[in-house]
């Protein structure tokens, strides 16, 4: 669990609500230290602002000073603009001083990929966290507390007083600065913070996050990230912003390097990363969108759209070409457009008088430009099903009003699709002015719409359900993991490795060991016939392509053949390897195999993977994934999603499977993985066997590999 110090986040605050700033490296020309100092002395008589250059006596009419220890007061916030190499003693000057906190535009550290740059970086990292004097940056373009415009930033741009409820942190200064503030002005969507993190040396996206969720006036979370540094608070803050009812939307490009390493288990080769990423955000409720638009445009819808009553939505224009495509766009989102109730419809109607549809969607032809628009968007919205209303049109101001009068007069939802002009000076400014969401394309306005219901269902069920928690470790497990450990080698035989998750509940096979041809006769009469019989060995994983088992065997002469083929195919297989004997095992029949998964990521923790099992899971890689632990509701999510899970509910007339068993093979090796970090490196069931409803399920073949 990530924590936040009253002193880390009382420095953030210093970033954003400075009273004094020094810019170390400020300059008359308009080059960084001279646009940081200009965006500073714009704060008027609200900031103390300290040009620091020994070649100037005065910068932009204000007197410059040597040094920072010539200063006259400690400032709360130091920007330093000079060369790389210089940022470290500014730093070490700056805290000698009683500085608070530190934004470093410089450039020239890590994302150079050198190895003294890198270096010098982490230097820089460290000393931020022992002086307690913590750095935004560096290679950042500064920060922006947009609300009370303040601005301390090397950017050229402001925002023309525009402000809202939306917290926008980038790693990148040149995108936040640029196409998202560019983009929120013509929009109107107001941003209350713009924070450049770069190359965070110290304070991440994550830190900067967690400030803004304590911000009351601070409604959606909004970031642009290459990567995390940190997954663990990522997961966090999601977790924090989630109870505090404040969505995070996300664009996440980058990869990492999960996928890379030499896949000793199917579950590490199916873990990818970014399929990872997407799977997280959504059991974490961060939303997960493309591009700048739909960052803004998504952020926007959730900032000022209520919870919606219901999760029909409703569409009415003055095009039908315009409605159907809308509506087209919502059904492919998967959103549901109910039809209209005989009352509405006749209500509708009424107004119509012969032209246009009355429907869900609804044509109104002239009349959404009409003193009577009022009366049809009542009746389409105010409906049992209804939820969100969905005004398709271009409107001059008129219907601006009539439009931001249904939103404030109706407990639904209301966001307007603009097919005019974003150029538009009439109509649109208006809805702008009144925050109403805007989009300007169908399939981005599905894709709020389904965000919107999503992330709200999504918390419904987290308050409901909670997050999963991580139970201790009983005296059996805690054995069994010993037991394993004392053999002095990392990775298990799948005897071995069944005995470990038989500790965690996980129901197995009936099998027994041989170490001679009529050990394993002696042990198929026992378990009875067919039995399989496999080469119990840690140091074969993939059996079949090592021919070392044998299925199917219905007599003591097969089994008798067996053993001797797989213990010769053995010995090829693994020279000098260790080779416990043979496993004889019941066949199991009658059941759909699926495979249970564990792997760890490095920035995010032990991941669980379900899916459809067998030797053909590689090729459809068929699979769902979750961070460690889950709840029983999530692994019932988790099954649903895999699309092979039809097999699971009775198909074509086969019986339904036990999935209440699956779910709690699922919750207890989530919990097993989380509980054994550290200790357990991989792990992979497959095949497990769900047998018919009410029979429970089998691990026929198991693999658990130990941190080296």
């Amino acid at each position: 669990m990530a924590t936040w110090t009253e002193s880390q986040l009382a420095s953030i605050d210093k970033m954003l609500n400075p009273r004094s700033v020094a810019v170390v490296g400020a300059t008359p020309r308009m080059q960084y230290g001279g646009r940081f100092l200009n965006a500073m002395l714009k704060s008027g008589d609200r900031v103390n602002v300290y040009p620091v250059n020994p070649r100037y006596d005065e910068i932009m009419g204000v007197r410059s000073y040597p040094s920072v220890s010539d200063l006259p007061e400690a400032p709360d916030l130091v920007g330093i603009v000079v060369p790389y190499h210089q940022v470290l003693n500014v730093l070490e000057e700056s805290h000698a001083k009683g500085a608070k906190s530190a934004i470093v535009i410089s450039a020239g550290f890590s994302e150079r990929d050198v190895d003294d740059r890198r270096d010098l970086q982490d230097e820089l990292g460290a000393f931020a966290r022992e002086s307690g004097l913590r750095i935004c940056g560096p290679n950042c373009l500064g920060v922006a507390n947009v609300q009370d415009d303040i601005w301390p930033s090397a950017s050229s741009r402001g925002s023309d007083g525009l402000s809202g409820p939306i917290g926008l942190v980038c790693q990148s200064g040149a995108s936040a600065f640029g196409p998202f503030l560019t983009r929120a002005v013509e929009e109107g969507i107001g941003l209350s913070h713009i924070i450049s993190t770069g190359n965070e040396a110290d304070l991440d996206f994550c830190d900067f996050a967690r400030y803004l969720l304590d911000q009351d006036s601070v409604k959606v979370i909004a970031g642009f990230v290459e990567g995390f540094k940190d997954g663990r608070k990522l997961i966090d803050v999601a977790k924090l912003a989630a109870e505090r009812g404040k969505p995070i939307v996300i664009i996440k490009i980058g990869r990492s390097d999960l996928g890379s390493r030499a896949a000793r288990s199917h579950t590490a080769a199916l873990t990818g990363v970014d399929a990872l990423y997407d799977e997280v955000f959504a059991q974490y409720g961060i939303t997960r969108v493309q591009d700048y638009d739909e960052l803004l445009e998504v952020s926007q819808l959730l900032a000022h759209t209520r919870k919606p009553v219901q999760s029909g939505v409703a569409v009415v224009s003055h095009s039908g070409g315009i409605s159907s495509l809308t509506a087209d766009m919502c059904g492919q989102a998967g959103l549901d457009l109910p039809p209209l109730t005989d009352e509405a419809r006749d209500g509708i109607n009424d107004v119509l008088k012969g032209f246009g549809w009355a429907a869900n969607p609804s044509d109104v032809t002239g009349f959404a430009n009409s003193e009577s628009f009022p009366e049809i968007m009542r009746h389409m919205s105010e409906q049992p099903r209804i939820g969100t209303l969905v005004v398709a049109s271009a409107g001059a101001d008129a219907q601006a009003e009539q439009v931001i009068a249904q939103r404030d007069a109706s407990e639904r939802g209301l966001a307007f699709l603009w097919t005019g002009t974003r150029s538009s000076t009439s109509g649109l400014s208006r809805l702008k002015e009144a925050q109403i969401p805007v989009f300007y394309v169908p399939d981005k306005l599905a894709l709020g719409l389904k965000t919107l219901l999503g992330y709200h269902r999504w918390r419904d069920g987290r308050l409901k359900d909670g997050f999963a928690q991580i139970p201790e470790v009983s005296d059996s497990q805690a054995k069994a993991v010993a037991d394993l450990k004392s053999l002095g080698r990392p990775t298990f035989s799948e005897h071995e490795s069944k005995q470990l998750i038989s500790a965690w509940g996980v129901p197995i096979a009936r099998e027994a060991t041989a170490g001679d041809a009529e050990g394993a006769v002696a042990a198929a009469a026992s378990l009875g016939f067919p039995v399989a019989i496999k080469a119990d060995s840690p140091d074969i994983l993939h059996k079949t392509e090592a021919g070392v088992i044998r299925l199917g065997l219905g007599d003591e002469e097969q089994v008798r053949s067996a053993y001797t083929q797989v213990m010769s195919n053995a010995s090829q297989a693994a020279p000098g390897g260790t080779i416990n004997g043979a496993l004889v095992q019941e066949m199991v029949s009658g059941g759909v195999e699926v495979i249970v998964g564990v792997s760890y990521d490095q920035q995010l923790g032990p991941v669980l993977l379900f899916g459809t099992g067998g030797v053909t899971v590689e090729v459809y890689n068929d699979v769902a994934l979750r961070l460690c632990p889950i709840t029983r509701p999530g692994a019932l999510e988790m099954i649903d999603q895999v699309k092979g899970s039809a097999l699971l509910r009775g198909f074509r007339g086969s019986a339904p499977a036990d999935v209440d068993a699956l779910a709690d093979v699922l919750v207890q090796i989530s919990r097993m993985a989380a509980q054994l970090e550290g200790t357990l490196a991989e792990l992979d069931i497959n095949p497990l066997m769900v047998l018919p409803e009410g029979q429970g399920v089998r691990a026929v073949d198991a693999l658990a590999v130990f941190e080296g």
